[in-house]
Protein backbone atom coordinates (compact mmCIF):
# COMPACT_ATOMS: atom_id res chain seq x y z
CA UNK A 1 0.00 0.00 0.00
CA UNK A 2 1.30 3.12 -0.73
CA UNK A 3 0.29 6.25 0.78
CA UNK A 4 1.36 9.90 0.42
CA UNK A 5 1.29 11.92 3.38
CA UNK A 6 2.10 15.58 4.82
CA UNK A 7 1.37 17.92 7.42
CA UNK A 8 0.70 14.54 9.36
CA UNK A 9 -2.01 13.44 7.75
CA UNK A 10 -2.28 10.97 4.99
CA UNK A 11 -3.77 12.94 1.67
CA UNK A 12 -3.65 9.82 -0.59
CA UNK A 13 -3.18 5.41 0.29
CA UNK A 14 -3.85 2.71 -2.95
CA UNK A 15 -2.57 -0.61 -3.80
CA UNK A 16 -2.69 0.82 -7.40
CA UNK A 17 -0.44 3.11 -7.84
CA UNK A 18 1.69 3.93 -11.02
CA UNK A 19 5.18 4.72 -10.75
CA UNK A 20 6.43 7.10 -13.23
CA UNK A 21 10.40 8.71 -13.43
CA UNK A 22 10.04 7.60 -10.21
CA UNK A 23 6.85 9.11 -9.00
CA UNK A 24 3.60 7.52 -7.70
CA UNK A 25 0.91 8.45 -9.93
CA UNK A 26 -2.61 7.64 -7.25
CA UNK A 27 -6.16 6.94 -8.48
CA UNK A 28 -7.87 9.81 -8.33
CA UNK A 29 -10.61 8.08 -6.63
CA UNK A 30 -8.00 7.60 -3.79
CA UNK A 31 -6.97 11.05 -3.15
CA UNK A 32 -8.76 12.90 -0.26
CA UNK A 33 -10.27 15.80 -2.20
CA UNK A 34 -11.00 17.70 0.83
CA UNK A 35 -7.25 18.48 0.94
CA UNK A 36 -6.85 19.52 -2.43
CA UNK A 37 -7.12 23.06 -3.44
CA UNK A 38 -7.33 24.40 -7.70
CA UNK A 39 -3.51 26.30 -8.85
CA UNK A 40 -3.60 28.29 -11.99
CA UNK A 41 -0.36 26.77 -12.58
CA UNK A 42 0.63 24.43 -15.57
CA UNK A 43 3.32 22.96 -17.33
CA UNK A 44 4.42 21.18 -20.28
CA UNK A 45 6.16 17.95 -20.25
CA UNK A 46 7.30 16.44 -23.97
CA UNK A 47 5.81 13.26 -24.11
CA UNK A 48 3.04 13.27 -20.98
CA UNK A 49 1.53 16.30 -22.29
CA UNK A 50 0.24 19.62 -20.18
CA UNK A 51 0.02 19.07 -16.33
CA UNK A 52 -2.31 20.74 -14.01
CA UNK A 53 -1.69 21.57 -10.54
CA UNK A 54 -3.46 21.48 -6.83
CA UNK A 55 -2.49 23.09 -3.74
CA UNK A 56 -2.77 20.94 -0.73
CA UNK A 57 -4.23 22.56 2.29
CA UNK A 58 -4.42 20.78 5.48
CA UNK A 59 -4.88 21.84 8.85
CA UNK A 60 -4.91 25.96 7.66
CA UNK A 61 -1.52 25.23 6.15
CA UNK A 62 -0.82 25.54 2.28
CA UNK A 63 1.49 23.57 0.48
CA UNK A 64 1.51 25.15 -3.03
CA UNK A 65 0.99 22.96 -6.56
CA UNK A 66 2.33 20.11 -3.89
CA UNK A 67 -0.03 17.66 -6.63
CA UNK A 68 -0.06 17.83 -10.24
CA UNK A 69 -2.18 15.66 -12.94
CA UNK A 70 -2.15 15.45 -16.56
CA UNK A 71 -5.90 16.11 -17.38
CA UNK A 72 -5.61 14.78 -21.01
CA UNK A 73 -1.86 13.17 -21.26
CA UNK A 74 -0.43 12.47 -24.89
CA UNK A 75 -0.82 8.58 -25.61
CA UNK A 76 2.90 7.58 -24.33
CA UNK A 77 1.28 8.13 -21.28
CA UNK A 78 -2.10 7.08 -20.99
CA UNK A 79 -1.35 5.04 -18.11
CA UNK A 80 -1.90 7.97 -15.57
CA UNK A 81 -4.97 9.55 -16.84
CA UNK A 82 -7.36 10.26 -14.00
CA UNK A 83 -4.00 10.03 -11.13
CA UNK A 84 -2.00 12.38 -9.09
CA UNK A 85 0.85 12.33 -8.71
CA UNK A 86 2.82 14.56 -5.36
CA UNK A 87 6.23 16.79 -4.36
CA UNK A 88 7.30 19.55 -1.83
CA UNK A 89 7.92 17.59 1.36
CA UNK A 90 5.03 15.11 0.58
CA UNK A 91 6.44 11.86 1.84
CA UNK A 92 5.31 8.68 -0.22
CA UNK A 93 5.27 5.22 1.74
CA UNK A 94 5.31 2.25 -0.29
Amino acid sequence: MAKAIWNNKVIAESNDTVVIEGNHYFPRGSVKQEYLRPSDTHTTCPWKGKASYNTLEVDGQQNPDAAWFYPDPKSAAQEIKDRLAFWKGVRVES
